[in-house]
């Protein structure tokens, strides 16, 4: 077979021969080769043992329990030539907690090291000195055939790890394959095993789910194999939940439309999870209303926000991941009537979720509106919503960017330090929200006195004011920008 193989990869292949051992790519890069991806890193397998590999390569590193050697190569810009892993043939034994084998075995064979192996498509081996491959368990035909099948007995390839239970699901919503029934069925008796997997592991086969080609097929074969209920009740709860008037589809439904647009348009990451998790809380705020006939899903955005980050820490993301995902999912339900919103109000929203996450709301905004069945992501309302915005973008949005701080209110005010200090920045804030002019240290200054000689409840009333207030709608025009977005 003809692939074309980096002269790095083909390099650490004959130093191997060189040496008097066998040198095979294994797992995903034989896989995506015979695919026609590039791969996404290279591993070897071989019959030579750490020591000997690394007497063999002298820039190389050795430090886990599987006799994985990192081969390391400089002066290379392809990320996945940096560091190319070598591991022996290995057997392993009972995998007694199914998360990892209680006893590993070095020396054995190339066909004892493919048995292990999780599916058929990862269990090739790839001679690049020669072009030769090696599939004793026909991975090549599974690949042709498009479909993800265990190795041997697919309920002891999941008891031995369950994370492969995941892993089959995000490989078929990566690569576009089916899973074969056998290894299908496997899976529903075998979904529990999840349990025993580390949060950290779960969570990165789900984010390589989501970031899948087809992230809403992924999710749907957790559902459908009973695998979402083991890492995701939250969302399971969802199925099946009918909506109100203005959404075609169930609460589930709702989310994997939001998910999917958000995937079309190659939105960030953080949005994407976003999109699935915004009305994660509609279930468990769903009241009927005799009044309206109809169901009411009051402070779904609260208590989801909060249902989110419980999801996300629990699963272990980045702190700030976890917090960019919770103020979207928090204020997804911003009032957008152009109509009747102010530039005043439009600067408190920019206040709440930050400059930096201003357009990645717009962006959850279109996945809710076409994830709820309405044909237009950016009708004429929200392009003007979006023009706005960028209109207010050089305004003050928070303390940090008034002409005046803390301890400048002290100097001209004889504050001593504490509460006080910021009631009276935030009520200053609150003044600029509504008229930027404002925002200069002359004013600031003589402000802050006349604040600081009021009573404390009234200060702290003041301080704590964050209300949208109504006012008439202002006159001010940026005709670039809306002229940029085709509203008037």
């Amino acid at each position: 077979m003809n692939f074309t193989i980096p002269k790095e990869i083909t390099e650490i292949a004959e130093k191997l021969k060189k040496g008097g051992f066998e040198a095979y790519l294994v797992g995903g890069c034989v896989r995506d080769l015979l695919l026609g991806l590039k791969p996404k890193d290279w591993d070897f397998a071989t019959n030579a043992l750490p020591e000997e590999i690394m007497k063999i390569f002298s820039n190389s590193f050795y430090e886990n329990d599987y006799g994985t050697v990192g081969v390391v190569n400089d002066n290379v810009s392809d990320e996945t030539l940096k560091v190319v892993e070598i591991t022996p043939y290995r057997e392993e034994s009972e995998y007694t907690d199914f998360r990892r084998p209680d006893k590993v075995s070095f020396g054995t064979t190339l066909e004892k090291d493919l048995e292990r192996r999780d599916f058929t498509i990862n269990a090739m081996a790839f001679d690049p000195t020669k072009g030769q491959l090696i599939d004793i368990h026909k991975g090549q035909k599974d690949i042709k055939d498009k479909i993800v099948r265990a190795v041997g007995s697919p309920v002891d390839r999941f008891s031995e790890d369950g994370l492969r239970i995941l892993r089959a699901i995000r490989i078929s919503s990566e690569l576009g394959l089916s899973i074969e029934k056998e290894t299908e069925k496997a899976i529903i008796s075998s979904a529990s095993f999840i349990r025993n997997i580390s949060k950290e592991r779960i969570r990165d086969e789900f984010s390589r789910i989501i970031d899948s080609k087809n992230p809403v097929g992924g999710l749907i074969l957790c559902q459908n194999l009973g695998v979402l209920k083991e890492f995701l009740p939250e969302l399971e709860q969802s199925v099946g939940v009918k909506q109100n008037k203005a959404h075609s589809y169930d609460v589930w439904t709702h989310l994997l439309k939001s998910l999917e647009h958000s995937n079309k348009k190659n939105m960030k990451f953080h949005v994407k999870l976003s999109a699935l998790f915004h009305d994660i809380s509609k279930p468990e705020t769903r009241r009927w209303s005799d009044e309206k006939k109809d169901w009411t899903f009051y402070g779904h955005d609260v208590v989801g926000s909060r249902v989110t980050e419980r999801i996300l820490k629990r699963l272990k993301f980045p702190m700030k991941l976890i917090e960019n995902v919770v103020i979207l999912v928090r204020w997804h339900m911003f009032f957008s009537d152009t109509d009747k919103i102010t530039l005043s109000a439009v600067r408190r929203l920019v206040s709440r979720v930050g400059k930096e996450n201003i357009w990645d709301l717009m962006d959850l905004r279109a996945c809710d509106r076409i994830g709820t069945g309405r044909p237009k992501e950016s009708p004429y309302r929200l392009r003007k919503f979006h023009s706005m915005i960028e209109e207010v973008m050089a305004d003050p949005v928070s303390v940090s960017m008034l002409k005046i701080d803390g301890k400048k209110i002290m100097e001209v005010s004889q504050e001593t330090p504490g509460p006080r200090i910021g009631y009276i920045l935030h009520a200053l804030l609150e003044e600029v929200l509504d008229d930027p002019s404002l925002n200069t240290e002359e004013y600031l200054e003589k402000r802050a006195i006349e604040l600081s000689k009021l009573p404390k409840k009234e200060l702290e009333d003041l301080g704590k004011s964050a209300k949208d207030r109504k006012d008439e709608e202002e006159e001010k025009k940026i005709s670039e920008i809306r002229d940029r977005h085709w509203v008037k």
